[in-house]
């Protein structure tokens, strides 16, 4: 650890930039600034002369003020007692520090993220004995941080030897001594239950692989028209009011991961305390218990310090990376990287960097890469395989697809779930546009869904899509000529798409029974929708006019059959399937008889 005797003076300040004389100070090392010891980042170097990005405003601050440097880099407490837990953008528990500071948050407050007090039951590895080999990522034992999630408890990475002193199960605080290792120098590292990490530095693994199974997110137009994998990078671009937080929450909520972190940088407070009072309230519908029993939350809100929400979502991707360590599939929500990449384009501009594309700094493109590349499904060193699943908002300036922001973010990922301001206008959520849309996770998905659904799911989908893409040519002629100049096979495929997009494509986040869908029930329905179009296109050959189908009570239904019934209520949806088949084949009979007549 730094000297703190060797405290540096403020030389300058401008906004969050200080720069201060501070010899010995290392890049990157956290620094207290000031009387009020807020808390900064050494962000560059000139001689003896630091500059200093600080996570807190800098009004009242004056040159002459101490510097002094804390010894380690921006980092995070990794240990028992963050599930469930709700922190600010630099990892401060925002419950404690209301407790102490009330509603605001008091400029240098600090907090530990970690309760240091509490006592958790540590259960250590039957396979760990002393003068056993150990690495990074051994487990030593677990304990049981909620009902729903085994807290495992691991050799933090750099430690390496033989196993001197392991503790005997007990009730312990996270600073105490459960573990004692000795290296091939003969250094005795003393291992508690938590550690620190800094948050730039990615965790290391043993090796990466590749996405094996799908995040299953109950959301139709998600899971069955663009899957993404475990361990996959996505993005959610869309216009102000498409509906981005709704689809984030959504996946939140619903996703079949094992646990969700979710950091709203820069947003609205209002969002942020929409999801604050609501997560807490949720059932997880996979335990039967609260949901924020495996929820962890970073909240960063636009009226807070800037450079702090630039750490936010390092925050969250490290406290990601620790659980996956474990063998958890973790999904991240990052809600919006566009406000992180303001945060960028602001302190660069501080920094009288050159700036390029609408004023963001050169390295834009690297540091979005840099962070979705920590995303991925990895074998650890001792808990099995794990992943990160990484989606990330994005908020174009007027719903531009084409500004720096999406563009380098288009590249980077492998699932783009495009929102668009004219479906989220015609009230068609989830707005995520299917022309726009993509996914490049469609193959493995597919070994999936045929093993554990139906092996005609490819098709299904590939014929859907298909419907849609000739939809959207026919509507362009309709919009030139009008509908009169459509031929009844042509406006058959208009009602086919109609149902898809109404049918299986819409889904409500407020109906009770269709916010989730379960994968057969999304089949069951995009197979009917599918099914009634094969069908009509067949009667239309033999003769039956198209506004006859068109007025067929069961399209209705077909509309309105995903509200009807729940995942569990499949065998409705098969009953309904028969009545479809049988009116169809009664028209068919019909005019098959017609036709013997005139004959």
């Amino acid at each position: 650890m730094t000297d703190t005797n060797k405290s540096g003076v403020i030389r300058d300040i401008n906004g969050p930039i200080v720069t201060i004389d501070l010899p010995g100070i290392r890049s990157g090392e956290q620094v207290k600034i000031g009387e009020l010891g807020l808390f900064g980042e050494v962000i560059s170097l000139r001689g003896q002369q630091a500059v200093v990005q600080t996570y807190e405003s800098t009004e009242g601050v004056r040159p002459g003020e101490p510097a002094v440097g804390v010894g380690w880099p921006l980092s995070v407490e990794l240990g028992p007692g963050l599930m469930g837990g709700i922190f600010d953008g630099v990892q401060r528990p925002l419950a404690k520090i209301a407790l102490e500071s009330g509603d605001y948050i008091r400029r240098g407050i600090s907090v530990p993220a970690l309760d240091r007090g509490k006592q958790w039951e540590f259960e250590r590895s039957e396979t760990l004995e002393p003068g056993a080999k150990v690495g990074p990522g051994t487990v030593l034992g677990t304990v049981q941080e909620t009902q729903t999630i085994q807290h495992r408890i691991l050799i933090p990475p750099g430690v390496e030897g033989e196993l001197e002193e392991i503790a005997p199960p007990g009730d312990y605080d996270i600073e105490s001594t459960i573990a004692r290792v000795r290296d091939a120098k003969g250094t005795v590292h003393r291992l508690s239950m938590y550690h620190r990490w800094p948050v730039r530095k990615p965790r290391p693994y043993l090796q990466r692989d590749d996405g094996v199974s799908p995040l299953i997110t109950g959301q139709r137009v998600i899971d069955t028209f663009f899957p993404q994998l475990k361990g996959g990078k996505g993005a959610v671009p869309g216009p102000f009011g498409a509906g981005k937080t709704v689809v984030q929450q959504q996946v939140a909520r619903w996703s079949n991961a094992d646990i969700v972190i979710y950091v709203g940088c820069g947003e609205r407070g209002n969002e942020l305390v929409d999801v604050l009072e609501t997560f807490p309230e949720l059932d997880d519908p996979y335990s039967g218990r609260k949901l924020m029993e495996r929820t962890l939350l970073v909240a960063n809100t636009s009226n807070m310090p800037v450079v702090a929400r630039e750490a936010s979502v390092y925050v969250g991707i490290t406290m990601a990376e620790y659980y996956r360590d474990m063998g958890y599939d973790v999904v991240m929500l990052a809600d919006s990287t566009s406000r992180w990449a303001e945060a960028l384009r602001e302190v660069s501009g501080r920094l009288g960097q050159m700036p390029v594309e609408e004023g963001y700094p050169a390295y834009l493109a690297s540091r979005l890469a840099a962070v979705y590349e920590r995303a991925g499904r990895i074998e650890t060193f001792d808990a099995g395989p794990g992943s990160v699943t990484l989606i990330g908002a994005v908020s174009p300036p007027g719903g531009d697809f084409s500004e720096p922001v999406t563009s380098h973010t288009k590249d980077i990922i492998e699932t783009f779930w495009a929102l668009s301001k004219e479906l989220a206008d015609a009230r068609h959520y989830p707005s995520i546009d299917w022309v726009t849309s993509f996914s490049g996770h469609v193959q493995t998905a597919a070994q999936w869904w045929h093993k554990e659904v139906d092996a005609k799911w490819e098709k299904r989908r590939a014929a859907a899509l298909a419907l849609l893409a000739r939809d959207a040519e026919l509507l362009r002629i309709v919009n030139l000529v009008g509908p009169e100049a459509l031929s009844s096979a042509q406006r058959w495929e208009l009602e086919g798409a109609s149902l898809i997009k109404e049918g299986v494509l819409q889904q409500s986040a407020l109906d009770d029974i269709d916010t989730f869908c379960s994968p057969a029930k999304q089949f069951a329905l995009l197979d009917l929708a599918i099914s009634i179009f094969n069908q009509g296109q067949t009667l239309i050959e033999l003769g039956v006019p198209v506004t006859e189908l068109q007025d067929l009570p069961l399209l209705a239904k077909m509309r309105r059959i995903k509200s009807m019934y729940s995942s569990e209520e499949l065998d409705q949806i098969e009953a309904f399937r028969k009545e479809v088949d049988q009116a169809m084949e009664a028209i068919r009979i019909e005019y098959a008889k017609q036709g013997e007549v005139s004959s």
